[in-house]
């Protein structure tokens, strides 16, 4: 999701890195963070690993993760999370790829790892849930991962908005919950008796608001850890993220948490933005903001963009045609000045978001189980396109990715294609 949506086009990753290595050498941007909170039930969590190392053929690159996870009923999943889902992702993706590879692989190593953390933390029987935003910053690449209603917003060095998560409330998304009830689910709002209903949408049993999240046992196997995607290229200008909890959303537009913030550095930012949440009507969730500046690497303050009017996003074309006397010349993809978007996908079906074309398949193994990597013997593993009716140009069941048992039962359940267990327990609400 993002303001610009469908007014621009997809450029492919292999294009943009080769542009890099014609560079002869890969620009890495300074990461700077800071980040706020007021807690008013310690149910909010950040996670921060700047500078991770991994080791490629010729050398060490590095990435950064930044995490905000707002936990429900209980604090469990969000600590769980926190602790676990990182390396889930990573195992997830294969050994020795090479930059490219890496970041091509990243969409589905996070389904993976979203639904592997679920999956482990449900089976402790605990009954809490959390939201999860998930950001990975690969040189001027961002790869975002998110379930529930924390929200990562990005502004490019020329003042650009994006949004580069999804809100999962079914009071603002009407095909998920046509998802939940297609599954199992009901989905309405508090009954008060007399035919009075109030509040927002939810899902019942347990009336959670939301529709994806991490936990949350006693809901039903269709509230789903499956993330919405979305990977952009930033221009070598860099650009700010404020990735936040809803106690910050809910109160504030997120043009206005850019204006509040705008020239400051990342901690001063962050706590300006958490101060403008709370200040109207007080401390009434926990609010919780992280800023993130993606610097050049010679830059050590913040950009500060032009100022724009409230609301109008700038477009620029990221394509243009190279001059040329000869008719028989094609386009070419020449450096761009805005942010591209590489990757956006938002399924919640693990037939779509684990299949992968030609040749990204190749990186994984084919007998290891797309989500909980446990190595099956051949003819063991079951197709993520078994039985499925969304995706018509995989009939085949011996089509992989193949999953485990274990996993291919939670997948049917999921999607509502078996029983899930009994999960009716009393439970508060997001």
């Amino acid at each position: 999701m993002s303001s610009n949506k469908g007014e621009h086009q997809t450029v492919p990753l292999s294009v943009l890195l080769k542009r890099e290595l014609a560079n002869e050498k890969v620009e890495r941007p300074e990461i700077v963070s800071g980040q706020a909170n007021q807690s008013k039930k310690g149910e909010d969590f950040t996670l921060i690993k700047s500078e991770c190392q991994r080791v490629l053929g010729d050398g060490v690159t590095t990435y950064s993760v930044f995490g905000v996870l707002d936990g429900h009923n209980g604090a469990a999943a969000a600590i769980y999370t926190k602790e676990n889902l990182l390396n889930n992702v990573l195992s997830a993706i294969p050994p020795d790829l090479n930059r490219e590879e890496w970041i091509a692989a990243l969409p589905r190593a996070l389904v993976s790892g979203f639904v592997k953390t679920d999956k482990d933390f449900q089976e402790k029987g605990q009954l809490s849930g959390t939201t999860v935003t998930f950001v990975i910053i690969e040189g001027f690449i961002v790869t975002v991962a998110s379930v529930g209603d924390s929200r990562c917003i990005l502004e490019s060095a020329d003042g650009s908005l994006y949004y580069l998560s999804a809100d999962h409330r079914f009071e603002d998304n009407e095909e998920e919950t046509e998802r939940v009830t297609a599954s199992g689910g009901e989905v309405g709002r508090l009954n008060t008796g007399g035919g009075t209903q109030i509040g927002p949408l939810r899902c019942w049993p347990g009336g959670l608001c939301l529709s994806r999240s991490i936990g949350d046992l006693d809901v039903g196997e269709f509230i789903v850890p499956v993330p919405y995607v979305k990977q952009v290229k930033l221009s070598s200008a860099g650009g700010r993220l404020i990735i936040a909890s809803d106690g910050v959303w809910d109160a504030i537009s997120a043009e206005a948490a850019l204006e509040c913030s705008r020239g400051l550095p990342p901690d001063a930012a962050a706590g300006q933005i958490v101060k403008e949440a709370v200040l109207p009507k007080g401390l009434r969730d926990d609010t919780t903001c992280m800023v993130v500046d993606i610097l050049p690497a010679e830059k050590i303050n913040p950009p500060v963009p032009q100022p724009k009017k409230k609301g109008v996003f700038k477009v620029k074309a990221m394509f243009r045609k190279k001059s040329t006397e000869s008719t028989s010349q094609i386009e070419e993809y020449l450096v761009p000045d805005v942010v591209e978007e590489l990757v956006e996908e938002g399924s919640a079906m693990l037939s779509e978001r684990l299949d992968t074309k030609y040749p990204l398949c190749n990186m994984f193994k084919l007998f290891t189980c797309a989500v909980c990597q446990v190595e099956m013997k051949p003819g063991e593993g079951i197709s993520v396109h078994s039985g499925s009716s969304s995706n018509t140009r995989h009939s085949r069941p011996w089509d992989g990715p193949f999953l485990c048992i274990s996993c291919q039962e939670k997948r049917e359940a999921m999607e509502g294609k078996t029983l899930s267990r009994n999960r009716r327990y009393s439970s508060g609400s997001e």
